[in-house]
């Protein structure tokens, strides 16, 4: 950290709280839901369906107001957004309520996203080994929150909420306190035509097809995978495994895979070699049984997203450069989220057969990299 600015390293410590308070409440918000309140299982998926479309739906209107008000403001916007929305989760009990939660904690999520990395992609001068750090900050974050949500829960369901909350409040404050504004760099064009620039932008539409397939395979840690482990050990608990394997290899090799990749072939290889070890790594429960073929599915998703991921960041900041870094990076996630929902659509319909389809996108899209790398030119 000591090659970042003091400015990055705050985003950095940022991002571990974002994580660390959503993973505290989200994944036991559906069990509150059923449980506690005794809603029915159709008015808890609208709930939660509520809450992931607020925020995979309006990735694009964050990332235009970070370039057009200053990615400051909309951080700490979408951190107050947060507290408030995570507030009403603790004492809601009405569906109005709770959809009302839904909303401001997604569209939190639609703020600070974008703007986050547009900040970073902008203030870093290494970018690779800030988004590489971003990551490790980010699984720690997620390795922390269900942990002290689990024991929070042994008080109960609202302790865990206003904790989550409390720490989105003190993230507001420090950045409202500590976090410098930017010049906000004229785009010269409306925030449509910002859009339809973006949009008209094809090597772009084209980089951000092929590099939404880290994102639907991504998915799969939450669906082919799990339903995996648990058909070979017959028991729930070898989930937790896997998500602790995940994040302990990313804490442990993030940085030094970035450098190596760095030194030793170009970005655009780097890309396409994690979306093939992403790819490649279902092989393995396609084709063997046992909880170990699982494993090694799952470390390679883990290494895949390592060796792919922070470059992935740093060339979407290049393609929108000062003045369009956050409306590019809302479309990226907006078009991924997309991608990522129909392909986990598609594998659940695929039944047994996901694990190979899961393998035919990793291996399609770094194909897909690879020809668009020889074939256009790298922005600057």
């Amino acid at each position: 950290m000591k090659e970042l600015s003091w400015t990055v390293r705050l985003l950095l410590v940022n991002q571990f709280g974002v994580n660390t308070g959503f993973y505290l409440l989200v994944p036991y918000l559906a069990g509150h839901l059923t449980g506690n309140l005794g809603l029915s299982a159709a008015v808890t998926g609208v709930i939660l369906g509520v809450r992931n479309l607020s925020q995979q739906g309006l990735f694009l209107i964050g990332g235009s107001a970070a370039d057009r008000l200053g990615a400051r403001g909309v951080i700490i916007a979408g951190c107050a957004l947060r507290t408030v929305g995570f507030a009403l989760f603790a004492f809601g009990a009405t569906v109005p309520l709770l959809l009302a939660a839904a909303v401001l904690s997604g569209l939190a999520g639609a703020l600070f996203n974008p703007a986050v990395r547009a900040y970073v992609a902008v203030a870093a001068p290494d970018k690779a080994r800030a988004f590489a750090l971003f990551n490790v900050f980010a699984q720690a974050g997620a390795l922390c929150g269900p942990v002290l949500g689990g024991v929070l829960l042994l008080v109960d369901f609202r302790a865990a909420a206003l904790t989550a909350a409390a720490i989105f409040a003190v993230l507001t404050v420090a950045q409202a306190l500590v976090l410098p504004a930017r010049e906000v760099p004229p785009s010269g064009s409306s925030v449509l035509g910002d859009w339809r620039r973006c949009l008209a932008d094809r090597r772009f539409l084209a980089f951000t097809l092929a590099l939404s397939g880290m994102f639907a395979l991504q998915n799969q840690l939450y669906l082919v995978l799990p339903l995996a482990a648990e058909q070979a050990t017959g028991t729930a608990g070898s989930v937790a495994l896997l998500f602790l394997a995940s994040t302990v290899a990313t804490l442990l090799f993030q940085l030094r895979i970035t450098r190596w990749l760095e030194a030793a072939t170009s970005r655009g290889r780097a890309m396409a070699s994690g979306l093939a070890v992403m790819g490649a790594g279902f092989l393995a429960p396609a084709l063997l049984p046992g909880i170990v073929p699982v494993l090694v599915a799952v470390l390679a998703l883990a290494f895949g997203v390592m060796m792919a991921q922070p470059f992935v960041y740093e060339r979407i900041g290049h393609f929108g450069g000062e003045s369009l870094a956050g409306t590019y990076f809302g479309v990226f996630y907006l078009v991924s989220g997309v991608v990522a929902a129909a392909s986990t659509a598609l594998v659940g319909w695929a039944g047994a057969a996901g694990a190979a389809v899961c393998a035919a996108i990793g291996l399609g899209c770094a194909a897909a990299v690879l020809v668009q790398e020889r074939r256009t030119a790298v922005p600057a």
